[in-house]
């Protein structure tokens, strides 16, 4: 009888066992399913130097060098360099809205790079190094149009703002050693003598929104 009796005691155990398990996992869904991550697509001129910008902001999560807004599949470093793919160097950025708002990235993308300058930032000349935001909602859409008109209107800029505003149709994400790129290779030229001035320039400026 006490064997019995000990059998049911560890069956019922297991499956109380097995009942919170399945309340942990589903509690787990739960979580995730309300941390609610949201995507901006920019293009400011070189992705090596938005990168490096924008995985130093509160709230975002990850930040991947690629390319959109072209009509070649997949194409290359080397590709998008000739600038006859019709893509731009972009970076697309994952973001918890509860922390920082695409509204925050707008200022930041707009403060960070010129966008009077048509293609072209710096010594980087071609339509690849185009000032772009490719929406992902018509929200996105909305909020990119009020903002550049704003800009417009303050006269913050001698010239024209020429930033494209366009629907994202397809991104694709560049090769492996352009992520990352300033972290990895903070003493090679350009991060040196480009990337890191602009680097220090905005955690001046966005103190308040730095990791």
């Amino acid at each position: 009888m006490t064997k019995y009796i000990f059998l049911f005691l560890l069956i019922s155990l297991t499956a109380c066992n097995k009942g919170k398990d399945n309340n942990n996992f589903k509690d787990q869904e739960i979580m995730e399913a309300t941390t609610k991550i949201d995507t901006a697509t920019f293009g400011s001129g070189c992705f090596w130097c938005s990168e490096a910008i924008f995985e130093r902001v509160k709230g975002v999560q990850k930040v991947i060098s690629g390319y959109a807004g072209g009509a070649t599949e997949n194409p290359s470093y080397e590709q998008v360099c000739t600038g006859k793919t019709g893509h731009a160097e972009v970076c697309q950025i994952l973001f918890d809205p509860s922390i920082v708002t695409f509204a925050d990235l707008l200022k930041i993308f707009w403060k960070t790079h010129d966008p009077t300058t048509l293609n072209r930032q710096g010594a980087d000349a071609g339509t690849q190094y185009r000032s772009v935001i490719f929406y992902h909602s018509d929200e996105q859409k909305k909020i990119a149009q009020h903002y550049k008109v704003e800009l417009e209107n303050s006269g913050a800029w001698e010239n024209p703002i020429v930033t494209e505003i366009s629907p994202l149709k397809k991104y694709f994400p560049a090769e492996a050693y352009h992520q990352n790129y300033f972290a990895n290779n903070p003493t090679q030229g350009y991060c040196s003598f480009v990337i890191a001035p602009k680097v220090e320039k905005f955690e001046k400026v966005f103190k308040e929104k730095l990791k």
